[in-house]
């Protein structure tokens, strides 16, 4: 459904929208990675695209860390996918382009499609204010007053 870039993304916006206060606290790379269980240095990279994607911001030294750049319930799991994600649907099919499509479509053709569908529904219309309250697999989120 998608990869490995838009999941650890997705779980590290979705640590920060759990302690989000308006961007006064804070996460390291290491913090985030161990709220939902990742490899920090791979958690690191991934908050850079976040960075200049606009979708974080991150400052450095003492009392450094990242946040959300906006409020979760203004961040869509859409916005986060297209940063690691070709939107390309032609390749739900198992016989590719140019195959299913032209003439009859394949007996899997009309349950792809509406797979798809509902993936892009998904994403399209859930923010992260959905994970407000969603500690998840890792430790607990560390609540900083």
């Amino acid at each position: 459904m998608y990869g490995k870039g838009t999941g650890t993304a997705i779980a590290a916006m979705s640590c920060l929208a759990a302690v989000y206060d308006g961007g006064r606290t804070r996460m390291s790379a290491s913090a985030i990675a161990e709220c939902r269980g990742l490899q920090a240095p791979y958690v690191a990279k991934i908050l850079t695209v976040l960075a200049q994607a606009g979708l974080v911001q991150g400052t450095r030294g003492p009392g450094g860390g990242f946040t959300l750049a906006r409020p979760p319930g203004e961040i869509i799991l859409h916005d986060v996918f297209v940063l690691f994600e070709r939107e390309d649907h032609s390749d739900a099919c198992p016989f590719g382009g140019g195959i299913c499509g032209v003439g009859q479509p394949c007996p899997l053709h009309d349950k792809l499609v509406r797979v798809q569908e509902a993936v892009d529904d998904v994403l399209l219309h859930t923010t992260f204010e959905a994970f407000r309250d969603f500690n998840g697999p890792g430790p607990d989120v560390p609540r900083v007053p």
